[in-house]
């Protein structure tokens, strides 16, 4: 079904919404297609499919500018989680090292004994903090100033810049281009308008022989066709991109990686009860209702692994500044 998205190539993949601050998106950003279908509509937004790539995305979206203000103090303690971020980030601190310390599983496979690791998009520092048990140095890159707080506290101000990866001055101490063994960033490309961008600036971090790491949905999954618009990624403020395995490669291909392994085995988090029953209530009100007991037990944790989210390692390919 034609989304009505001009087909002229002499046009703009964007042109401005009836609100100044978004944008309506009429071509795909990895491909440049203006030909789509649409998956799904919650006004104002659509969810649309490049007919040419099968890459899944929102419009309209927020300017970048605005899109950067998302991500405030009420993101990560929201009153509305199911649709718009964390109902309290801070607070799960546990479950969070314990979902990366089980991570580390992979991770540790393609670092040295002494690594240098860079987290972009670290929020409250929780992977690097466990990634600083295991004797690494560490840094990270945190756009939001009302959770780098917590990273700060922990890590020290020397080692969280607040601010995008490429406002990141070049003289700052440990953040050095071409000198760390790891970049990662867990569910960040979904959120920035060009991930291409971020990814290359990545690359640009990297030692030769080092590795990228990076996690984000797959709209593809199981999982996610069979909840189709009430799968729990599709919140549409924030998640602005929605890949697959085949897009995901062709975003890393065009950003000058090539992939070494794509899994959903590490993509599961810890879980708090209270997050069930809360998730729950985007499916079916009463099926909300039958779990809220559960918020009785919300010390209590499981591990939930629904194989919707990709966890990809790529290495800069042969010939790229950093190989």
């Amino acid at each position: 079904m034609s989304t009505g998205a001009s087909t002229d190539p002499s046009t703009s993949g964007t042109r401005q919404a009836a609100d100044p601050r978004r944008i309506e998106i009429t071509r795909c950003q990895l491909c440049g297609s203006a030909e789509s279908t649409l998956e799904f509509e919650e006004p104002p937004y659509k969810v649309l499919r490049c007919a040419d790539c099968q890459l899944v995305f929102v419009t309209p979206r927020w300017s970048d500018e605005a899109l950067h203000d998302v991500y405030n103090e009420d993101y990560w303690r929201s009153d509305s989680p199911k649709t718009k971020g964390y109902a309290d980030y801070a607070s799960e601190s546990e479950l969070y090292l314990k979902t990366f310390r089980r991570r580390t599983r992979l991770v540790r496979q393609y670092l040295p004994a002494k690594a240098r690791i860079l987290d972009v998009g670290c929020a409250a520092g929780f992977f690097l903090r466990v990634m600083r048990e295991h004797g690494h140095d560490v840094r990270g890159v945190e756009l939001s100033q009302a959770i780098a707080q917590e990273a700060i506290r922990d890590l020290g101000e020397d080692r969280v810049w607040v601010g995008t990866l490429d406002s990141v001055p070049e003289d700052r101490e440990g953040y050095a281009k071409g000198s760390f063994d790891l970049v990662t960033m867990w569910d960040v490309i979904e959120h920035v308008a060009d991930p291409q961008e971020i990814l290359r600036q990545a690359r640009a971090m990297l030692k030769p022989g080092g590795h990228l790491l990076i996690e984000t949905q797959n709209v593809d999954s199981r999982f996610a066709r069979m909840l189709g618009p009430k799968w729990h990624h599709f919140k549409h403020e924030e998640h602005i991109y929605h890949f697959n395995p085949k897009t995901v490669r062709e975003v890393l291909d065009q950003a000058g990686f090539t992939v070494e392994k794509l899994t959903s085995s590490f993509g599961g988090k810890y879980v708090s009860f209270a997050f069930i029953a809360e998730r729950a209530a985007r499916l079916n009100g009463l099926a909300s209702l039958a779990l809220k007991p559960l918020t009785l037990f919300r010390r209590s944790s499981v591990y939930l692994n629904f194989h919707d989210e990709m966890v990809v390692v790529a290495k800069p390919k042969p010939g790229s500044p950093t190989d």
